[in-house]
């Protein structure tokens, strides 16, 4: 079986290559031609191991995600299974792949319910994901301006990030990033809101992403009470790991307005229906997108061989 590491994956396939096989494996998920296995977690003496993965028969694969938390840090390996027989096609370091669905997967969502003409993006937090958003997010959107609140970002990072870009990056206050942004992403560590929700402009997308525990949230009461529509990946495992969500105090949110990316990709929910409307997209992280961008890279690699 062959081990494909993170930097085959990288010089495989484009941040588009992932944004469209995903688009099309939500798609087949939201008709119900693909399912998920959540998330299972378990932890002894300060160790985590956590496994995720679906079932996409239409990509022709199978797959698991497994991997290690330990003091804060993520080891992630990906197997990857034929759907037609079974038989095991490869295993991955999985952090490109990680690294690249995450983004991707925002993307989707945002052509989906963000404002088409979005010029200023609001990033919190500038690690490993935050900066792959600002990337996907410039060659998805004509941008002008990426604000980025981050306090533990080196003095470099505005001009790493505006080369990488392509558009004028700043550093700003967490008050200031979010006023006026059209497009705001949640990429941070935090624990508790990063900003008030009344601050989140008419019209503007939010793309929360950095937590998938319970415990922990990056928006506030507020956000989820303008939000006329709230995207989360598969409701099931969302609203059980997603602190955005459980968290909320009760009547914060309305389950009426929440769908799952697949529905709006296959075309079953509709997307933004209100220039003015503030709309939200909740990641956790599912096993589909590391199971469907795993498949295309084999899918490459065997083209490329042949």
């Amino acid at each position: 079986m062959q081990h494909i590491t993170d930097a085959v994956v990288d010089a495989t396939i484009s941040p588009e290559d992932a944004q469209a096989v995903l688009d099309d494996a939500f798609a087949r998920f939201g008709r119900g031609e693909a399912a998920m296995q959540a998330r299972v977690r378990t932890e002894a003496g300060g160790v985590k191991l956590s496994t995720l993965g679906a079932v996409v028969p239409g990509q022709g694969v199978v797959g698991a995600k497994v991997y290690t938390t330990i003091q804060g840090q993520f080891t992630f390996v990906i197997l990857l299974f034929a759907a037609d027989d079974g038989r095991a096609l490869a295993s991955f370091d999985a952090g490109a792949i990680t690294r690249l669905r995450t983004a991707a997967c925002s993307v989707i969502a945002a052509r989906h319910l963000a404002r088409a003409d979005a010029r200023v993006m609001a990033l919190y937090g500038a690690g490993v994901q935050g900066r792959m958003h600002a990337v996907q997010m410039a060659r998805a959107f004509s941008l002008g301006e990426i604000r980025v609140s981050d306090p533990y970002a080196p003095p470099t990072l505005a001009g790493e990030l505006q080369a990488a870009c392509g558009v004028p990056v700043r550093l700003c206050a967490p008050e200031a990033a979010v006023e006026g942004a059209d497009i705001v992403v949640t990429a941070s560590r935090s624990t508790t809101p990063l900003f008030r929700g009344e601050q989140l402009a008419p019209g503007s997308f939010v793309a929360a992403i950095g937590s998938s525990l319970p415990h922990t949230r990056e928006l506030d009461d507020a956000a989820l009470r303008r939000a006329a529509t709230i995207a989360v990946e598969w409701k099931p495992q969302t609203l059980q790991e997603a602190g955005d969500l459980v968290l909320a105090t009760p009547g914060a949110l309305d389950p009426a307005r929440i769908v799952e990316l697949g529905e709006l990709v296959a075309g079953l929910k509709p997307g933004r229906q209100d220039a003015q409307a503030v709309t939200l997209y909740k990641s956790v992280g599912v096993g589909l997108e590391d199971v469907a961008l795993a498949g295309l890279v084999w899918q490459r690699l065997q083209g490329a061989a042949n």
